[in-house]
């Protein structure tokens, strides 16, 4: 018989004390504005929540489009936060209120946007990072000449050039990213 004391199993104090574990990015990529990349963002996350994964819309934006629209039916959408901008109210992602909430899984459309003034960041893929940071998983969605190393190449072609962008380390630290594009029929036959 041993009358010595149970140790505690080294392994699962460190797992114990660890930090939270880093949350997911997963990147709808695409051409151009127009192709679906919302649309496939939205249709894996039905695929998930009907899975029974816990998924809030933090910022969805549908451009009018009734089938994207539709693909918000079921989604839990955190409601935006109001704030004062010249002069006038506007609306934006309520960063405190999804790390409250701490969904297993968050849709933050249009990655390169730039926040009204007086947000806690001034650019969305820096709101991802904390939520990233947080453990919280991340789908969202970007076009090529949105990346800072493209931009300049893109615009060199397109003659548009854009000021959001977003730096290349990271999307490349992105854990998957998925390519949105047309259909070939589509492109062949306009």
């Amino acid at each position: 018989m041993n009358n010595e004391p149970l140790r505690p199993d080294p392994d699962r104090l460190l797992e114990q004390t660890a930090a939270p574990h880093r949350g997911k990015l997963k990147v709808f990529f695409g051409a151009c504005a127009g192709v679906g990349k919302t649309w496939a963002m939205l249709a894996e996350a039905q695929r998930l929540r009907a899975q029974g994964l816990d998924i809030v819309v933090g910022v969805v934006e549908t451009h009018g489009r009734k089938d994207t629209a539709a693909m918000l039916e079921g989604l839990a959408v955190l409601p935006p936060k109001r704030q004062a901008y010249r002069g006038r109210h506007i609306s934006e992602f309520d960063l405190d209120a999804a790390l409250a909430r701490r969904p297993a899984l968050i849709l933050m459309d249009e990655l390169a946007h730039s926040n009204a003034p007086g947000s806690r960041h001034p650019k969305r893929w820096q709101d991802i990072e904390e939520l990233l940071e947080a453990g919280i998983d991340v789908f969202t969605t970007v076009n090529v000449q949105h990346l800072e190393s493209l931009n300049d190449v893109v615009s060199g072609v397109t003659g548009i050039q854009v000021r959001e962008t977003v730096p290349d380390p990271f999307f490349d630290a992105a854990d998957d990213v998925v390519l949105v594009d047309l259909p070939r029929t589509i492109c062949v036959n306009g």
